[in-house]
């Protein structure tokens, strides 16, 4: 008997990118200002890469004055960007469990989305308890398993921090010092999603040298301070072998 119910089309698989920002007080100015834009970049790459069997989703949890769910997870093409303003200080240990809550929340993301990117992006020090909701975030649970990138803007951004936050992927700590550097990242990232949004494994982050632009990471910028003579090297591996379909 024709049933025409049994002849629905496909739902696309959702491949979400979380973003922690960093709105503290120390961002106020160009530091913002060019975060705004960089992100708003990002939006617009998406949107234009969407494909039937994949749609990227992006949450975006701003930690300054207060933690705030600045863009619950939605589809790339149906978010409208507002600017972020700056003020107050850095809480990110509380960021972290809002992102944390939200991964393991299987009504926000799907078992059977794709392995989230998590971006965390800093220019100062957490000014709360953020060891334990961070060791959880990188060790336990559906958080573990994402992709993780971390950007350090500034001298004054804890680079111990960060680096814990992307200990055991295969990232390095990237490094912005000015807007050049900061777009370079952000486009690092949106090269990296949409890669994987049109590859055969999902699941998997591409190699570094499969994307065209190379940011600058703390490695290089250490490198660089002890010979001048030396410029920026690659970003490293980001190879990830996670590629299990069920992975969610």
């Amino acid at each position: 008997m024709f049933d025409p119910k049994q002849f629905t089309a496909p739902t696309a698989r959702p491949l979400p990118v979380v973003l922690l920002l960093d709105v503290s007080g120390s961002m106020q100015g160009a530091k913002i200002q060019n975060l705004n834009q960089a992100v708003s970049d990002m939006l617009d790459t998406f949107r234009d890469m969407e494909r039937g069997e994949t749609e990227i989703h992006v949450a975006i949890i701003t930690f300054g004055a207060e933690v705030r769910l600045h863009q619950p997870l939605t589809s790339a093409s149906e978010i409208t960007w507002h600017d972020l303003t700056a003020s107050g200080m850095t809480p990110l240990g509380t960021a972290l469990k809002m992102a944390k809550a939200m991964i393991e929340d299987k009504n926000v993301i799907p078992s059977r989305a794709y392995r989230p990117t998590v971006v965390l992006v800093s220019d100062g020090q957490p000014n709360d308890s953020w060891e334990q909701p961070l060791e959880e975030f990188i060790k336990d649970g559906r958080s573990s398993k994402c992709d993780r990138m971390a950007l350090a803007i500034g001298a004054d951004a804890d680079e111990d921090v960060l680096g814990r936050f992307i200990h055991g992927t295969n990232n390095p700590l990237f490094y912005a010092e000015n807007a050049k550097q900061l777009r370079d990242f952000f486009k690092f990232v949106t090269m990296s999603v949409t890669i994987r949004s049109q590859s055969r494994d999902k699941n998997t982050a591409p190699d570094a040298s499969a994307i065209g632009v190379k940011p600058a990471t703390i490695e290089a910028k250490r490198k660089k301070s002890e010979d001048p003579s030396r410029s920026h090297g690659s970003s490293g591996e980001m190879s990830n072998k996670a590629s299990d379909e069920g992975y969610w």
